[in-house]
């Protein structure tokens, strides 16, 4: 396996009385496989995978393997703070079908360069699935450093990076780890292109909830290489990613998707997007609206053109 292209990391829809929304759940998936999204991720962080419990876990991952029905790679989320149950959680998901793992540094531990290194050698070793290894400091509280990447690239189950610090410098020496086998995905949508642009993969990206279309043009751009292209639709973007931020993942994508039609809400400790976000809201859904148009005008012209 070698995850490459636009990721969407799912997030996870609610119903108004706060259980999962499954109609919407088959529909945002159905918004993906339409707009060329080439692989997803269910109960990563943007997906809430704290708030499920085993059940929900298992129906979510399956459902999404029987909608998806092969058209694309299916990543679950198993990353816990302990690897003995990562490991456990790994072979969960491998059984609700599940094509690969995206495994996060264990969070809030903050275990030490040598304890991340045993920590991913077991899960990949033991867990049953090939695992996409997930960088992501600001959540975490640790840093897996492009050395310890180095020393576990070469095993054979783990097949990737997501990388979610955004310096320019840590995506280059990530670069140099880059295989056929061994793929480097960018994590942080507001600088995705530029990384594609200097040879990444891919990424996993929030927006592409919301933006799928977008995203796939996006991605399509920077790894082809056309860099005028990519750079304008990247500053189109800008205000979306920016938006994206402007309270904790995933509040602000679900507020998108709830304008959408896609979902009502989120678990505590989480709350709704607060009032003071509501009219940019507004303005984000409308402008990614003519975002995905554009993008599917695009897909359209390059299809008939080939």
């Amino acid at each position: 396996m070698h995850p490459s292209g636009s990721i969407t990391a799912l997030a996870t829809p609610f119903t108004a009385s706060g259980a999962l929304d499954f109609d919407a759940w088959d529909r945002l998936l159905a918004a993906q496989i339409a707009a060329g999204t080439q692989a997803v991720v269910v109960a990563g962080s943007t997906g809430e995978a704290n708030a499920l419990d085993d059940a929900e876990y298992d129906a979510l991952l399956r459902r999404a393997v029987a909608v998806v029905a092969g058209r694309l790679p299916v990543l679950a989320g198993t990353g816990t703070p302990n690897t003995a149950k990562t490991i456990a959680l790994t072979r969960r998901a491998a059984d609700c079908g599940a094509d690969a793992a995206l495994v996060v540094t264990p969070p809030y531990v903050r275990p030490t360069q040598p304890g991340l290194f045993a920590h991913f050698n077991a899960v990949a070793g033991e867990g049953g699935l090939p695992v996409v290894l997930y960088n992501v400091p600001g959540r975490t509280g640790c840093d897996l450093l492009p050395e310890t990447v180095a020393a576990l690239a070469p095993h054979p189950r783990i097949v990737g990076i997501k990388e979610a610090r955004p310096e320019p410098e840590r995506m280059q020496a990530l670069l140099a780890l880059r295989s056929p086998g061994f793929a480097i995905l960018s994590g942080d949508d507001p600088t995705a292109a530029r990384a594609m642009l200097a040879g990444a993969d891919g990424l996993i990206s929030v927006a592409s909830n919301a933006a799928p279309a977008a995203m796939r043009r996006l991605c399509d751009l920077a790894r082809d290489g056309r860099r005028a292209e990519a750079e304008a639709l990247d500053a189109a973007l800008q205000p979306v990613f920016d938006f994206m931020g402007v309270e904790p993942n995933p509040i602000p994508v679900k507020a998108i998707l709830a304008r959408q039609g896609i979902g009502h809400g989120l678990r505590l400790p989480l709350t709704p997007l607060s009032s003071a976000h509501a009219a940019a809201a507004d303005a984000m859904t409308t402008r990614i609206a003519g975002l995905e148009r554009d993008a599917a005008d695009a897909a359209h012209r390059f299809a008939a053109a080939g």
